[in-house]
């Protein structure tokens, strides 16, 4: 079986869908047997959504003692559903002191990792800097102790703002 997260087209509304494969959905789709549970429209689509990626083996799993079971609460969902105002808070408080961090820090753009290895090996001046890495990059560096952390909000090029 694989899910899909659903959406139709008129009015917006996302839903799961299963489906015994891809081709599976795909032809119930050409024949007109998928529609929106909400509004009844034929006009539904694929939306974006987060592929499942399993943990790795070698990863330990977070475990829970009893005692701190009584005091879960379940997560709400927050598709079609705007943010909780504490989420909303949150994510702009944390905005805010990634501003404030960046103040003092230098945009390198594509030159992080090098720039970032350069002052962790002592051949450059150490000095707060951010700018652009990949996946594989950032990986390489922390496996190196060369300590790295991702911006959690979006940072814009100097270049590319206005």
């Amino acid at each position: 079986m694989i899910v899909f997260d659903l959406q139709c087209g008129p009015l917006g509304h996302r839903f799961e869908g299963w489906f015994g494969s891809s081709s599976d959905y795909e032809d119930q789709q050409a024949r007109g047997l998928v529609s929106c549970p909400v509004c009844g429209t034929g006009d539904v689509s694929k939306a974006v959504m987060a592929p499942a990626v399993g943990r790795k083996g070698n990863q330990m799993t977070a475990r829970v003692a009893k005692a701190d079971l009584s005091d879960h609460v379940p997560a709400q969902p927050v598709a079609n559903t705007p943010l909780p105002p504490e989420a909303v808070a949150m994510l702009k408080a944390v905005a805010a002191m990634q501003v404030e961090a960046l103040k003092s820090s230098t945009w390198v753009g594509e030159k992080f990792a090098e720039d970032a290895r350069a002052m962790h090996y002592g051949e450059k001046d150490i000095a707060p800097i951010h700018g652009h890495a990949t996946l594989q990059q950032a990986q390489e560096l922390a496996e190196e102790g060369i300590p790295v952390a991702p911006v959690v909000v979006p940072v814009i090029p100097p270049e590319e703002a206005n």
